[in-house]
């Protein structure tokens, strides 16, 4: 089963941040790897589901005209409005992938620490549904924790090897330690050096 709303607001009723994304020098640290990864300096439109309380979705912003960004939690989200609340392009809204899907197509998706809160069954729809999300040169960036996750089905190696066999998207760079995976999947095939004409 994947993981509920209920399992969600348990959790942040208990503690607002719950992975300490405010505090830990590892989830700065990864935030600054994620952005560091992608290709282009500026986005159009992002779609981030699994926003929690919206701390990689203010640093986002900076890189992006409209962010849309999703959670199951209500409390979680109540904390990113207040996070964001200044902030223009900001949509946030309370859905879960697969059961809900966004209109129109995105230019970046970010798919960060979502993946093993889904079954295998939920994810592999999300997996063959990703590409319809994305405009023709888009990208997925995908960031996982490799360590266990309890009660979950999935790890995040097992997540972005379905990612990475299932989407039949062009995998543009990988970055693996010990703690987390980060890969980036483009319909654009082409490198960032190409792109700026430096090849």
């Amino acid at each position: 089963m994947s993981f509920t709303t209920d399992d969600f607001d348990t959790l942040y009723a208990r503690d607002l941040d719950p992975w300490g994304y405010e505090h830990h020098w590892y989830e700065a640290r990864k935030r600054a790897l994620c952005l560091a990864m992608l290709t282009r300096p500026h986005y159009k439109r992002v779609f981030e589901p699994g926003c929690s309380i919206g701390v990689m979705s203010e640093a986002l912003l900076e890189r992006c005209d409209a962010l849309l960004g999703w959670d199951l939690s209500s409390i979680a989200l109540d904390a990113a409005h207040k996070r964001l609340t200044q902030r223009e392009g900001v949509t946030l809204e309370q859905r879960r992938l697969p059961e809900a899907w966004p209109a129109g197509t995105f230019d970046l998706l970010v798919f960060s620490e979502l993946g093993y809160f889904l079954d295998r069954s939920a994810m592999k729809e999300v997996v063959a549904r990703l590409p319809a999300l994305l405009d023709d040169d888009g990208e997925i960036l995908a960031c996982h924790w490799r360590h266990p996750i309890e009660g979950g089905e999935l790890d995040g190696e097992a997540v972005h090897r379905l990612i990475n066999e299932g989407s039949g998207l062009t995998r543009l760079s990988r970055h693996s330690e010990e703690d987390v995976i980060i890969e980036l999947w483009s319909k654009d095939t082409s490198s960032v050096a190409r792109r700026d004409g430096l090849i």
